[in-house]
């Protein structure tokens, strides 16, 4: 009965991928045809790098209810996602429902309403009292963590285009491991951070600004972008949704509030039978196996790792900051007005190539060397206590992972890992048991 139940299961699961394709091309193919003109719902702040932004075709008034029907459109995604996920367990609903959301966040709005990009928004509009933030953006980062914190990562299901991207190219995932999975998962921490800073300093976007999926969703990426995006799409045929597991920052938000959401998708909808089915269904790792071994330690091997953990994680905290504070003066030189300045304090030689672009325009100005020079000095600072804070994050980070690695949890079944599981569905395929215990039987 297992067996057959477990050929259904992977011939289901044949079925879906044998339909990615088509509707991947499909779903290309026809929104080159459609009128998708971008509009800037959320305003960008002032960078001073020398670019203008066009001005929008569209008039504001249908661009702010554009708006307000997009954050409609995501608030009712999510509420279907969710249904699918957590009361019908359908993964052929959530994958139908992903192909949805790519169709409109994607490929109509052109990937432009982001729950990602919004950190950037909202960081700055914290450090910045001159910045309005918009409704609609509050609105986009809000909703999905809200959604996780009562039912789980459904937003990552099956509502986020760029998680559905990666999705449809998923046909031969390879599992990493537990050590290479918690080494690259690190990388987001860094990415947040770094976003966090520059977003908070007025420096750049960095999240906009190398986003490589927009440009294939507006069919206009740069070179660059375009080479990778293809290789993550590459590598997600043989590693799962790498974007979204090492790369993503808003998925480190979406990571944490999970781990405490209220109700959460479970592989089996009664009790566990240990068939072990499941164990290689998930691509992502997101399964914490059972671990029923219980060896306990004596009480002095016990006081040892607190004490260590209790030594590391403040070690490991202060460590990041100052290491951060060293790094501040390269992480400023992003900002076009250090970067001027410092230009501007070289000395020049005949020999030297013509002035930039950056440097003509100021001079032409008329600004005092002065003010140019007291105002990075005062970017610096900024720069450097928010080196250290960044700094203290990912080293409290590091620490607590560290910590965590000594810890063993003891459980007798086969559960998802709250954090890390994207409540895709798939394992639920996999489990031969129905709602009441019972094991369903298969023709």
């Amino acid at each position: 009965m297992i067996e057959k139940h477990n050929f259904a299961a992977l011939r289901l699961r044949g079925k879906i991928n044998n339909r990615i394709a088509f509707i991947f091309l499909l779903t290309i193919f026809t929104f080159q045809f459609l009128d998708v003109h971008a509009v800037q719902r959320f305003p960008m702040p002032e960078f001073e790098t020398g670019y203008v932004h066009p001005e929008t075709l569209q008039p504001t008034a249908r661009s702010e209810m554009m708006a307000i029907v997009d954050v409609l459109v995501l608030a009712l995604a999510l509420c279907v996602v969710t249904w699918l996920v957590l009361k019908k367990r359908s993964r052929t609903g959530v994958f139908w429902a992903s192909v949805l959301s790519l169709a409109y966040f994607g490929f109509y709005r052109q990937g432009c309403i982001c729950s990602i990009g919004a950190i950037q928004n909202v960081t700055l509009a914290l450090f910045d009292n001159s910045y309005v933030l918009p409704l609609t953006v509050i609105g986009f980062f809000v909703l999905p963590l809200i959604f996780t914190l009562f039912f789980g990562r459904t937003f990552c299901a099956g509502v986020c285009p760029f998680g559905v991207m990666q999705d449809l190219v998923s046909f031969k995932p390879q599992k990493l491991g537990p050590r290479l999975n918690t080494v690259l998962g690190l990388i987001p921490y860094i990415y947040l951070g770094l976003a966090i800073v520059y977003a908070a300093t007025r420096t750049d976007f960095i999240i906009c600004r190398y986003d490589p999926f927009v440009g294939i969703f507006r069919f206009d990426a740069s070179f660059g972008m375009f080479i990778f995006a293809v290789t993550l799409l590459a590598s997600g045929i043989f590693i799962a949704r790498p974007y979204c597991r090492f790369l993503c920052p808003y998925g480190v938000l979406l990571n944490w509030i999970s781990r405490f959401s209220w109700k959460h998708i479970t592989i089996t909808p009664s009790n566990c039978i240990q068939c072990r089915l499941c164990e290689e269904s998930c691509p992502y790792d997101a399964i914490d196996m059972p671990v029923t071994d219980k060896n306990p330690e004596s009480r002095t091997v016990t006081i040892r790792k607190l004490i260590l953990i209790c030594f590391l994680v403040p070690f490991f905290t202060i460590l990041g900051g100052w290491t951060g504070s060293k790094m501040h003066e390269t992480l400023a030189c992003v900002n076009g007005k250090v970067r001027l300045s410092k230009a501007l304090l070289l000395p020049v030689h005949k020999t030297d190539p013509p002035e930039s672009i950056e440097i003509t325009a100021f001079r032409s100005s008329g600004k005092p060397l002065a003010q140019l020079f007291s105002e990075a000095s005062l970017i610096l600072r900024h720069f450097y206590i928010a080196a250290w804070i960044m700094g203290c994050f990912l080293g409290l980070v590091f620490g607590i992972t560290l910590a965590s690695r000594m810890i063993t949890t003891y459980r007798t079944d086969y559960i998802p890992n709250k954090g890390a599981c994207f409540s895709c569905t798939r394992c639920v395929d996999f489990c031969p048991v129905d709602r009441n215990g019972d094991p369903i039987l298969k023709p």
